[in-house]
């Protein structure tokens, strides 16, 4: 069986490819916009996450200077998204076109995603001997997913990521995949997100387990090995000459920042991480990943080593990195894989359910019209929360980094704990209280003492921080500025607050 085209597929129901992929795209440009409508209309458009912006200045400082820096003329490693950053850096070129650029690229990221978990869909279907499919409905479910739209709008990385985990599972679906692109393709997926090497694993289980002649094991090991190889060695060395490691800076800050969390019990995290992709209409494909992952010997090994990757993917993270705050985003991009095989599943479900019982299309149909009616809803609702999580980044950080800018001396020295808006907009030296840009602060990220000490130690001029951050570390010191933003306190938070510390 030759490898798999789109074309076949969409000939045999009568709907051109371009209709088809033009369908996604048309989804993710309205879709994209209307989230963009609904934080304009609440109160301005913007990134609905601090970190974006730090992307920003990594970009503007490479656009600018040439420097691969945070604050100038420092070299740093806390870019955790290096490939991001450089696609980013086109819009610094123009006057105010880095939002729209960046919003543009989330859109097309986000047509990626669809169109990489149709075409892994397709091809599943086609080695099973399944219907052709005319309408792209899992590109669509993916495009309208209130995660991924509401990651499309972020500025971050998240979707370029998820569209190359998605190629990568479309890839191993071919009766013969192409090992040394595939390789090739998790390497360079480690300069959109390290956690990328990850994808080692899946590949390796359908390279052993599609079995064959014994004489072709080694060279498809060598052929991903070569792939892979050369872009993974070109990381490590930029990481070395920016971070001084072989992993950046945000691998070693975000886990120890977070360390209290792993007093928890295991199976807690892990329970609370694994429920996240199933807030909304993934809900209601749940039965397809049971049905997927019980019949997995007749869908060829690649089912079996996508659901293997999503319950290892969230297991590493619930083991080293247990956070589920603003909508899981850490795990956003595995989500796709199991919704595209839970998409599957269903449908191979209802095939087999329908052969059986005469009457079952109506049920199929009812269920289906019930996963499309929850699945707008929760775009609508998607929608809303994006617009609120933006007008809480823009009246905290924004805001707070406007007053420092226009507020404070030009050679202050500014303690923050969420840098990005800070440091892309008051143009002020910086000491980063996350370890993202300043890690030698990681091995006391959360002891207070020794945080006052350092602070004095560094002659620090102002701390800002949400007061509930940290227990005792701003006691004693006044305060100079607090954000008036209504959001933040709406959500159960606090104003972003400057205090004066010498």
């Amino acid at each position: 069986m030759k490898s798999f085209r789109s074309e076949t597929l969409a000939a045999a129901v009568g709907m051109k490819p371009w209709r088809r992929w033009g369908m996604l795209l048309l989804c993710a440009a309205l879709v994209q916009g209307m989230y963009l409508a609904a934080s304009a209309a609440t109160y301005t458009m913007g990134y609905p996450l601090d970190d974006a912006w730090i992307h920003q200045t990594f970009a503007r400082s490479l656009a600018q200077r040439g420097e691969w820096a945070f604050l100038p003329g420092t070299v740093s490693g806390g870019s955790t998204s290096p490939l991001w950053t450089l696609l980013l850096v086109p819009g610094q070129f123009a006057a105010r076109a880095a939002f729209a650029w960046t919003q543009l690229l989330g859109g097309l990221c986000l047509f990626l995603t669809g169109w990489m978990g149709q075409r892994w869909y397709d091809r599943l279907q086609q080695t099973e001997g399944g219907p052709g499919v005319g309408i792209p409905w899992v590109g669509l479910f993916l495009i309208l997913e209130w995660h991924l739209t509401w990651a499309a709008g972020s500025g971050m990385e998240t979707l370029l990521y998820a569209g190359l985990i998605l190629g990568v599972f479309a890839g191993l679906t071919c009766t013969e995949p192409k090992w040394v692109w595939l390789g090739a393709a998790v390497g360079v997926g480690v300069w959109i997100r390290p956690d990328a090497v990850t994808l080692l694993g899946p590949v390796g289980l359908v390279l052993i387990g599609m079995g064959g002649l014994r004489s072709r094991m080694p060279r498809r090991i060598l052929n991903v090995g070569a792939g892979f190889g050369g872009a993974f060695g070109l990381y490590l060395v930029f990481n070395l000459l920016t971070a001084g490691s072989i992993w950046p800076n945000t691998f070693y800050a975000k886990q120890a920042e977070y360390a209290s969390l792993l007093a928890q019990p295991y199976v807690g995290r892990l329970l609370q991480m694994a429920a996240m992709p199933w807030v909304g209409a993934g809900l209601l494909v749940l039965p397809g990943a049971a049905y997927a992952l019980v019949g997995w010997k007749r869908r060829r090994w690649v089912v079996l080593a996508g659901l293997t990757w999503w319950l290892g993917y969230t297991g590493l993270y619930a083991w080293r990195l247990p956070v589920v705050y603003q909508h899981a985003r850490y795990l956003i991009p595995a989500m796709p894989v199991i919704w595209t095989a839970s998409c599957w599943g269903l449908g191979a479900l209802g095939r087999q359910m329908g052969a059986r019982f005469a009457k079952f299309s109506l049920v199929r149909f009812a269920w289906g019209a019930l996963t499309a009616g929850v699945l707008l809803g929760f775009v609508v609702l998607g929608a809303r929360s994006y617009a609120e999580d933006v007008a809480i980044i823009e009246t905290e950080m924004v805001d707070t980094a406007l007053w420092i800018q226009a507020n404070t001396e030009e050679d202050a020295l500014i303690a923050v704990h969420d840098i990005g808006a800070v440091g892309y907009f008051s143009e002020r030296r910086i000491l980063d209280l996350a370890g993202l840009v300043t890690p030698e602060l990681i091995p006391f990220l959360r002891d207070e003492e020794r945080l006052r000490t350092y602070l004095d130690e560094q002659q620090a001029d102002y701390l800002v921080v949400f007061p509930d951050w940290y227990e005792n570390l701003e006691n004693g010191k006044a305060i100079v500025y607090r954000s008036q933003g209504i959001y933040a306190p709406k959500a159960g938070g606090e104003n972003m607050t400057v205090y004066r510390w010498r």
